[in-house]
């Protein structure tokens, strides 16, 4: 009895026969689609100055120097292409400027020829858009319902938002990578106002909405939202730093215990876990490297590198007994600038690389209050001092450049009368922002006992008011102007 073949088997051997006929009439006919953009890593993000290239993926393996004639951006970025298989990378050669939406288009172009016979096929067009953050610094306020809070101006969106409530007086103040969170310590604003300043730590959110190339778009949180980080029950806190991911807090406390007074310990706080003490581990100033995972803390005579992912009986990493002081680091981690304390009470500034060169950069009679790198690492950004020639001994500050290949010193600002002062360089290297204090005096000092206690520097003088100033770095004039009042200012990152 013959076999007849069961309709489910004849659907599937006319459906084979089908899709046979169809895939040799593809390859008789040939490739039919466009070549096409497939992805922009860029595409509707916000970038920083850590976003050093963008990759475009193709379907193909396109015309490359083609596609470098007709690649546009608008407005313009200097960079360099590069290309790999079906991938295209355009690195930046020169900072980002912050503020600026950007498009980036290409047509024209054909795919790459796959064999002598072989037409290729023109491109679809594709046109692509990002910006990069906005311009925005915090700050410390001075006066009225200012005072004590910290307070954001965007200077792209003209917006001034105060962060923290009335209640709590802010002494200091680090920046997350994304700027949509600030860790600040402050100090309840009856104890400030006692004299007394015994800072818990806490987070604030800055309404900015954190949207880089290699995460997912979080959504925006409104612009202070507070959290507590570490209390000051049993501990004082006396100094804190953030590592530049946001990965971890590093803590320095000591005991309100009097009998272990004086007992100061270094803690830490991992993201997303508890206060970890870090064991074995003492010493004075110290910063996060760049690493995120390691530790320069000044030591005896020198400074040291710990680690902070390890065992207590790890070793540090280094010993640098030259130095005394860590003042900043490039943001790769492949050089640092320090303080050495010279035996004729003089300060010399020394830039360290990773590979071990040291180099003196300048040595001074005044002091060296801050370095900073600029996005490129070519120049030193500097605050320094220098001893005034009247008999009273007086500090008087002024900004400088260093070229670091040639070590020469330009003096960019002088600030006179003016012997506390902070500086913050933007993360695009253009302009400067500085603050300039005016000390309270003993007379408004006194008028204010049993008020509120006058705001302090970082340096630890009472002030009664602050101007703030820019200054622009990317013009010829290079002249400061006013922004308003405010002490301690850092620019977003």
């Amino acid at each position: 009895m013959k076999h007849r073949p069961h309709p489910l088997d004849r659907a599937a051997i006319s459906v084979m026969v089908i899709l046979t006929f169809l895939i040799g009439f593809i390859i008789m006919g040939g490739d039919h689609t466009m070549p096409i953009v497939r992805d922009f890593n860029w595409q509707e993000k916000q970038v920083g100055i850590e976003d050093t290239a963008f990759i475009l993926s193709f379907n193909r393996t396109m015309d490359w120097p083609k596609v470098e004639e007709n690649l546009t951006l608008t407005p313009e970025l200097s960079g360099k292409l590069s290309w790999s298989g079906r991938r295209l990378a355009y690195t930046l050669t020169e900072p980002i400027p912050y503020g600026t939406d950007f498009k980036v288009q290409l047509s024209q172009v054909k795919e790459a020829r796959r064999s002598p016979t072989a037409r290729p096929k023109v491109m679809q067009p594709f046109a692509g858009t990002f910006r990069s953050r906005d311009r925005a610094y915090v700050y410390i306020g001075v006066n009225g319902e200012e005072s004590g809070r910290l307070i954001l101006r965007n200077l792209t969106q003209d917006q001034k938002t105060i962060l923290t409530p009335a209640d709590l007086v802010v002494t200091e103040f680090k920046t997350y990578p994304y700027g949509d969170r600030i860790l600040f310590a402050a100090t309840a604003k009856s104890i400030a106002s006692a004299g007394e300043f015994n800072p818990e730590l806490y987070t604030v959110t800055t309404g900015l909405q954190a949207n880089p190339p290699d995460l997912d778009s979080s959504p925006r949180k409104p612009a202070g939202e507070i959290e507590q980080v570490l209390d000051n029950q049993q501990y004082q806190i006396l100094k804190f730093d953030l590592a530049l991911d946001g990965s971890r807090i590093v803590i320095q406390r000591a005991p309100k215990d009097g009998a272990a007074l004086g007992q100061v310990s270094l803690w830490q706080i991992p993201e997303g876990k508890s206060l970890q003490l870090l064991e074995n581990v003492q010493g004075g100033d110290f910063l996060i490297a760049p690493d995120s995972r390691s530790l320069v803390i000044a030591q005896g005579q020198g400074l040291a590198i710990l680690p902070l992912d390890s065992s207590v009986n790890d070793q540090p990493l280094e010993f640098l007994p030259k130095f005394g002081m860590v003042l900043s680091f490039a943001r790769d981690g492949s050089a640092a600038t320090m303080i050495k304390f010279n035996p004729d009470f003089t300060k010399s500034l020394f830039l360290v690389t990773n590979q071990g060169q040291q180099t003196e950069l300048l040595k001074v009679t005044g002091s060296i209050l801050k370095a900073t790198f600029a996005p490129q690492k070519k120049l030193l950004y500097c605050l320094l001092t220098e001893v005034g020639s009247s008999e009273e001994y007086v500090e008087i500050p002024y900004f400088a450049t260093i070229d670091l290949s040639t070590q020469k010193e330009t003096r960019l600002l002088n600030l006179p009368n003016q012997r506390d002062s902070s500086m913050a360089l933007a993360p695009d290297g253009s302009a400067l922002l500085f603050d300039q204090a005016i000390e309270a005096s003993s007379e408004t000092i006194k008028a204010s006992s049993g008020n509120d206690e006058p705001i302090q520097t970082n340096q630890g003088s009472p002030v009664t008011t602050s101007n703030l100033w820019i200054l622009p770095l990317d013009s010829s004039k290079q002249q400061p102007y006013s922004v308003g009042s405010g002490i301690s200012p850092q620019w977003l990152p």
